[in-house]
C-alpha cells in the first residue's frame, strides 16, 4: 500500500488585516482638507479650527451681559451731544449704537425767525383795538353823469391813529366829471392831471384797510364812493355815535356834522376857507373825534355785539 503524504503546514497562519486605524484615518482627511484649503475650495466656516485669524484681530472672548451683537466687548456709552458744525444747514450724520440701531444725535435747538422783540401788549377781545389795526378814511367827490347828480371818487385819504398820512391820492373817476364840486370837495381840473385811475385807486386803498377798523365820518358815502362793503364789526362811524353827541351838548340821535363836533369836543377849526375840504385835516380829526370816546365805545360794542 502506498504510503499517503500529507503537507501539513504547523506555522501559524497570516491573521487578516485589520482595519485601519483612526490615527490613519485622520491623517488621510487633513491631506485631503489641505488640497482643498490650497485650491481655495473650502468656505470660511469650514476652515479648520486651527487655522490662525486674519492680522489685526485677537482671539475671541466670551461674550458678556454689556456685549455688543457683533462680539466686540461690552458697549461704550454714547454721547448724544452733537459736534459743532460749523454750516447750521448741513445734516448730522447718525450714531452706530451696537445692537440697538441708529441713532440720530440731538440737535440744537434754533429760535425760530420772528419780527421785531418789542411786542404790542395784547387788550381783550374789542377794548380797546390795537392802535395798529385802526385807520381814517375821508373822501372827496365830483359830480357826473347827468347834471353832475351822480358821486364819484375824486380822492382819498388814510391816516393811521396817531395821524400819519397813509394814503393821499387825486383819483381819476371812470366816467367824465361834469361838476368839480370845488367849494365842498376842494378838487380842480388840474389834479386830474396825474390823477390815479379809479381801478388801480381801489385796489391801493382796499389793500390798506383790509383786516382793519376803519374809523370815518359819514363813512358809509366814502365806502359808496369806493364801491366797497367794509365788515360792520370793523367800521366805527362817528356821525352815528350818541355818546359824542352827549359829550358835545347835541341831541343823541342827530347827526351833527364833522364841523360842529370838531369845534365843541376838540376846539378845532375844520374845513373854513372857499378853497374846499381838505380830506387828510377831516380823517386826522375823525380819528381824534373817535379817541375822546374809545374806551366807553369800545367797552360798548363788546357788550353788545348783537347791535353793531
Amino acid at each position: 500500500m502506498a504510503d499517503l503524504l500529507l503537507n501539513v503546514d504547523f506555522a501559524p497562519s497570516e491573521r487578516p488585516k485589520k482595519k485601519e486605524t483612526g490615527n490613519r484615518k485622520h491623517e488621510r482627511f487633513l491631506r485631503r482638507r489641505r488640497v482643498l484649503e490650497r485650491r481655495g475650495v473650502l468656505k470660511q466656516k469650514q476652515l479648520p479650527v486651527a487655522q490662525p485669524l486674519p492680522p489685526g484681530r485677537g482671539p475671541r472672548k466670551k461674550r458678556g451681559k454689556r456685549q455688543g451683537a457683533a462680539g466686540r466687548g461690552p458697549e461704550k456709552p454714547v454721547s448724544l451731544q452733537p459736534k459743532p458744525d460749523p454750516k447750521a444747514t448741513r445734516p448730522a450724520a447718525p450714531v452706530q449704537n451696537g445692537s440697538k440701531g441708529t441713532r440720530f444725535p440731538l440737535k440744537p435747538k434754533t429760535p425760530p425767525v420772528r419780527g421785531p422783540t418789542k411786542k404790542t401788549p395784547k387788550a381783550p377781545n374789542g377794548f380797546p383795538p390795537q392802535p395798529r389795526k385802526l385807520v381814517a378814511i375821508d373822501c372827496e367827490m365830483v359830480g357826473t353823469g347827468p347834471g353832475g347828480r351822480t358821486s364819484a371818487l375824486a380822492r382819498c385819504s388814510i391816516v393811521s391813529y396817531g395821524g400819519d398820512v397813509l394814503y393821499d391820492q387825486y383819483v381819476r373817476p371812470t366816467a367824465p366829471i361834469v361838476d368839480y364840486r370845488t367849494r365842498w370837495s376842494g378838487v380842480r381840473r388840474q389834479h386830474m392831471a396825474n390823477a390815479v385811475p379809479f381801478g388801480k385807486a381801489q385796489r391801493e386803498i382796499l389793500r390798506i384797510l383790509a383786516g382793519k377798523i376803519v374809523v370815518g365820518h359819514a363813512i358809509c358815502n366814502d365806502f359808496k364812493a369806493l364801491k366797497y362793503f367794509h365788515p360792520q364789526a370793523l367800521t366805527r362811524d362817528t356821525s352815528k355815535i350818541p355818546l359824542l353827541n352827549r359829550k358835545g351838548g347835541f341831541p343823541e340821535n342827530v347827526a351833527i356834522s364833522l364841523k360842529r363836533l370838531t369845534k365843541e369836543l376838540l376846539h378845532k377849526d375844520i374845513q373854513v376857507g372857499k378853497s374846499g375840504h381838505s380830506s387828510v385835516e377831516d380823517a386826522r380829526a375823525t380819528m381824534e373825534l373817535y379817541k375822546v370816546v374809545e374806551a366807553e365805545w369800545e367797552q360798548h360794542l363788546m357788550l353788545n355785539p348783537e347791535k353793531e
